[in-house]
């Protein structure tokens, strides 16, 4: 795929993404329209979610009709070109009016993530990312944060339901033995984009699917971090465990949680 493939989709994602965040600001703010219903322990689903998956893959079966789709509410297959989505990651959040959660669209080209978008339709941020081209939100390009070290770095530790409570326990045990902080905030999406504009130095979780992390991951590598490698092992698919940081906090932080990383900035 050439470059001004690339760029038409990346556009279109921009486009697609704020008319999605549109309808789910519009559910957000209608009262108990929501309709949350439970796929799950702690994993919920709203007709917001639905109207919107519907709403992204018949653009995106209008625009570009050979393209593969996957989305957490309808699933897909692996494509040579591929969009990754998450019509509203964070839905907990969602549900609950707490305005921390986020349309999220990756487009996966050929073994790579291309470009991504993660837009919080409440905030009306919209955080960018093309790989190559550096990531912005609303416009202004974005930096991961200049962390002094672990005392300096506050860490998103997302939990999942998919892997044992004690893991999850381990993991927060090692992060504060390790001298990091952390929070939980329940959106991956805004977690790794946050990690990319600055606010907070990184994130990690035991098992996400690539709709919740492909766009994120794109955005910390493109703000000059560093990320795991997601996909190996066929984690496009299945998914994977999922770190990332700044360039201060790459060794300690895999300390915590050892995986494989992919590119980024190299340690200091």
């Amino acid at each position: 795929m050439n470059s001004l493939d690339i760029a038409r989709r990346h556009a279109f994602a921009q486009e697609i993404a704020r008319e999605a965040g549109a309808i789910a600001r519009r559910y957000f703010h209608s009262g108990d329209a929501i309709g949350a219903m439970e796929k799950g322990a702690h994993d919920l689903v709203t007709q917001a979610d639905l109207e919107i998956d519907r709403f992204l893959i018949e653009r995106l079966r209008q625009a570009f009709p050979k393209d593969g789709i996957l989305t957490e509410e309808s699933g897909g297959s692996a494509a040579p070109n591929l969009w990754v989505i998450d019509p509203i990651d964070g839905t907990t959040n969602f549900a609950r009016r707490i305005p921390h959660f986020a349309v999220s669209i990756a487009f996966h080209a050929e073994g790579r993530t291309e470009s991504g978008v993660v837009y919080n339709p409440v905030l009306d941020e919209m955080f960018v990312a093309r790989r190559g081209f550096g990531a912005t939100c609303n416009g202004q390009p974005i930096r991961v944060r200049p962390t002094r070290g672990v005392t300096d770095a506050l860490i998103d530790a997302g939990y999942s339901s998919k892997r044992p409570l004690a893991d999850y326990v381990a993991l927060v045990g090692r992060l504060l033995e390790s001298d990091f902080a952390f929070v939980q905030n329940g959106s991956a999406a805004i977690g790794l984009a946050q990690v990319a504009c600055g606010r907070i130095d990184g994130y990690c979780e035991l098992f996400l699917h690539s709709w919740d992390v492909l766009a994120g991951l794109l955005l910390v590598e493109e703000a000059g971090g560093w990320v795991s490698d997601f996909t190996a092992q066929n984690g496009l698919l299945q998914g994977s465990a999922v770190l990332a940081g700044t360039p201060a906090i790459r060794e300690p932080l895999q300390r915590v949680l050892p995986i494989a990383i992919a590119t980024g900035a190299p340690p200091r």
